[in-house]
């Protein structure tokens, strides 16, 4: 099973869609397997992480601007290079088990779309199997 979801970001965030990966297990009716979640974007990522705690998603964004800042020296015209690099260090996609028909996370964890070159209009897919 195959699905896609869209958002809109208006700034550098992780957005949580733990819900919408539910969704696509839930409906997907697999009992067990696995779902893929994958970013078709080159300045967009996907992870987990805590989502417990919103100061989680503030330290890492601020690592990452720490880690990966503008630099004149960039020489990509879009000026976005830092963006680039942050998604690629994120990476494109995560696996998660499906157990009994939900997505086996931890306790405090949660699956975020992150964002590194706001504002757009973004997808992401789930597949199912």
């Amino acid at each position: 099973m195959f699905y896609e979801y869209q958002l809109s970001t208006s700034r550098e965030d992780f957005c949580d869609i733990t819900p919408q990966v539910r969704e696509a297990i839930a409906k997907s009716g697999i009992i067990d397997g696995i779902a893929i979640i994958h970013c078709p974007h080159t300045t967009a990522g996907i992870t987990i992480n805590e989502n417990a705690d919103p100061d989680v998603v503030r330290d890492l964004l601020f690592g990452l601007s720490k880690a990966f800042p503008d630099r004149a020296e960039f020489r990509h015209s879009e000026g976005n290079s830092a963006a680039h690099l942050k998604a690629s260090v994120i990476g494109s996609s995560v696996t998660v088990i499906i157990n009994g028909g939900k997505p086996l996370l931890g306790t405090w964890q949660g699956i975020y779309f992150c964002e590194f070159d706001p504002p757009r209009r973004r997808k992401f897919y789930i597949k199912v199997i």
